[in-house]
């Protein structure tokens, strides 16, 4: 709180009026800097403790106090505002960077979207997932306050082995915190070739997972980078590592849904696109609210090109990811 200060009144001003002044001036400093009672001032000031409500009521009328609340979250509120102002998502969701280390941060956002991911839901609800560490970090951060009559169905086809890839795991996770039933999906992510992946799809018990998954009400799904070392897009299909020449020279930044997609957001010319087992991302689009998980200084770009395609509805992360968005976007131009 700020006291501004009275003017000094002329002189040639009744006495009386510069009396009232200074004891309104000494009842504000009271009452908002040193914290005293009314009854206290009224004591120690030699008047009423009415007449100290009036001058205090009568300094406030007249401005002579200002009144500022910091809050604790107004630079994730403003981090929030500005990755809005970039354009490609309708709500941000920024949690406090507590530590360097990567699992505490996606833990927190994790956990972030969870809380975000109860407030979706309703009995009746389908949510369609993908796997992946974001997405397994919500399931980890999800504390339902009660049973939820939803389903939980893959974006995706399957892939074993880290229990993050494996997206019935997954599922059958999430849908055990909520309460709710999971559909598993009894194919690969990636066919051998667009005519398998053709075949896949058309399978009865596949064709119905999917159909699931593009009636859902929600999506939820992890971001992937592409280019840096710890890319978990790798751990979907091994043999893509030795492929990655070709995955740089198609131009793909990030991916989604196991899509590889360029800086723009556009799917890439890649040969393993074609053969996803997979909602396309048109049939994404559809999905009335799509919520993005990701954090960390490598998911930085990937988020950003995700933004420019107008994938995501929401996007959750923390604040040293945004704020890393939010410099790639000012150095390339973006901001004004």
């Amino acid at each position: 709180m700020t006291i501004v200060r009275l003017n000094p009144k002329p002189s040639s001003a009744p006495r009386e009026e510069i009396v009232i002044a200074r004891q309104m001036h000494q009842a504000l400093v009271l009452h908002f800097l040193e914290g005293l009672t009314q009854a206290q001032i009224a004591d120690q000031l030699g008047v009423s403790q009415p007449t100290v409500n009036r001058l205090i009521k009568r300094g406030r009328q007249l401005g002579l106090v200002e009144i500022k609340i910091k809050s604790p979250v107004e630079p994730l509120i403003d981090l929030e505002e500005r990755l809005l102002a970039l354009g490609g998502i309708n709500r941000a969701v920024v949690v406090p960077t507590v530590s360097g280390n990567p699992q505490t941060a996606l833990q927190a956002v994790g956990e972030a979207a969870a809380r975000l991911l109860l407030d979706e839901i309703a009995d009746g609800d389908t949510i369609c997932i993908t796997g992946g560490k974001g997405v397994s970090a919500v399931v980890a951060g999800l504390r339902a306050p009660r049973a939820f009559n939803v389903e939980v169905v893959p974006a995706t086809g399957c892939v074993q082995g880290k229990h993050y890839t494996d997206v019935n795991h997954v599922s059958t996770s999430m849908a055990d915190k909520l309460g709710g039933r999971a559909y598993q999906i009894h194919a690969p992510l990636f066919a051998d070739s667009a005519a398998e992946r053709a075949m896949l799809i058309n399978m009865r018990s596949v064709a119905d997972v999917f159909k699931r998954a593009r009636e859902a009400k929600v999506a939820l799904v992890g971001i992937g980078s592409i280019l840096t070392d710890d890319s978990s897009y790798y751990d979907l299909h091994p043999s893509s590592s030795t492929d990655r020449q070709s995955i740089e020279q198609s131009g793909a930044n990030c991916e989604l849904l196991a899509h590889l997609l360029d800086d723009r957001g556009q799917v890439c010319a890649y040969s393993l696109n074609d053969c996803l087992v997979s909602l396309t991302l048109r049939e994404f689009a559809s999905i009335p609210s799509k919520i993005g998980v990701a954090s960390g200084p490598n998911k930085a770009r990937p988020i950003l090109s995700i933004m420019r395609g107008n994938h995501l509805d929401t996007l959750v992360t923390d604040e040293a990811t945004g704020q890393r968005i939010l410099d790639i976007a000012a150095a390339e131009g973006a901001l004004a």
